[in-house]
């Protein structure tokens, strides 16, 4: 609906700040006359949005103007704010989410600056299965962070016993589905995946945080710093019947697009050189790394090595 999609773009110009006609088509699903005819409509309407010319330019809101958002009380929105099993919500209820946190007060804004909801950053770039949280520990998880005490988590990392450990929450963010929680634990960064929290308990001692924080900076870095952390990424075409093979070895999947051979083309990103060489292996001749150029070194040798081991009859 129109309505709704002229909110949506005040809300993006709110969140983001001067954003360009094609930006706001690409975020909005629509066309850049129907963005450009949109600005129109606000103007008319008394929205305080103007136009700037050149290189750097875009549509922005006035400074301080702000969406009114009435007949909800703090604890409501706060419910709206924290609803979903696993903090995993559906893009309509996400959508109404936005609303709710960049309308409550002035004195709330806190409290909904502790909720991330489908940032544009993501870890895995690609959709998973909805991920099961317990109820009684999310709602443990839920307090701790709202209110700034500190968490104890039996959780269980990949490939580990569960443990227990003691951390200091700073926010949840939920994308595509999957719910996380920032913490720093003894003052290092930690973000643990909701699904793999076994049980919680809030702790009576204040969580060692910041007063406000920006979530989206936080999470835009630790993405970052994942894929950063002796990751290799890779570029990659495949042919179209082999696109899942691909995607189910892969650590991060950042760009598709289909190639002038009628292959698909990826960037991909995996744990390590060695992950990179194994994944791309199992897939023969169905797939080629485009580069690094240390990658194809390793697929050649290893199938020079391969042909040599069988060029003479066995024994």
């Amino acid at each position: 609906m129109r309505a709704d999609r002229l909110v949506s773009l005040v809300l993006l110009l709110r969140r983001r700040g001067r954003l360009t006609a094609d930006v706001l088509a690409h975020e909005l699903e629509v066309s850049t006359r129907t963005v450009l005819r949109d600005i129109d409509a606000l103007s008319a309407a008394g929205v305080p949005v103007y136009a700037e010319r050149g290189r750097h330019g875009g549509f922005a809101l006035l400074p301080g103007f702000r969406t009114e958002l009435t007949g909800l009380n703090h604890d409501e929105a706060l419910a709206l704010l924290t609803t979903g099993p696993a903090f995993g919500l559906g893009p309509a209820l996400a959508s109404a989410m936005r609303k709710v946190a960049d309308a409550l007060p002035e004195t709330h804004l806190a409290t909904a600056g502790r909720f991330l909801v489908e940032p544009e950053t993501d870890l895995l770039s690609r959709r998973w299965a909805a991920e099961e949280v317990d109820h009684p520990t999310m709602a443990e998880v839920r307090r701790a962070v709202l209110g700034g005490r500190r968490l104890r988590l039996h959780y269980a990392a990949t490939g580990q016993e569960p443990q227990w450990r003691t951390v200091d929450p700073i926010g949840l963010v939920t994308v595509r589905d999957r719910g996380y929680l920032l913490a720093t634990r003894a003052g290092a960064d930690r973000t643990y995946r909701l699904s793999r929290v076994l049980a919680a308990e809030e702790l009576p001692e204040p969580a060692e945080r910041p007063g406000e924080v920006d979530l989206d900076r936080i999470w835009r870095q630790r993405c970052a710093g994942f894929l950063a952390d002796g990751h290799l990424t890779a570029r990659v075409r495949v042919r179209p019947v082999r696109r899942e093979d691909l995607l189910g070895t892969a650590v991060a999947v950042r760009a598709e697009e289909p190639g002038p051979d009628g292959w698909l083309r990826f960037e991909v990103t995996y744990q390590d050189a060695w992950h990179a060489e194994w994944a791309l292996w199992q897939l023969g001749t169905d797939a080629e790394a485009l580069a690094p150029q240390s990658l194809r070194t390793a697929l050649r040798e290893r199938a020079m090595a391969i042909a040599d081991r069988y060029s003479s009859p066995g024994g």
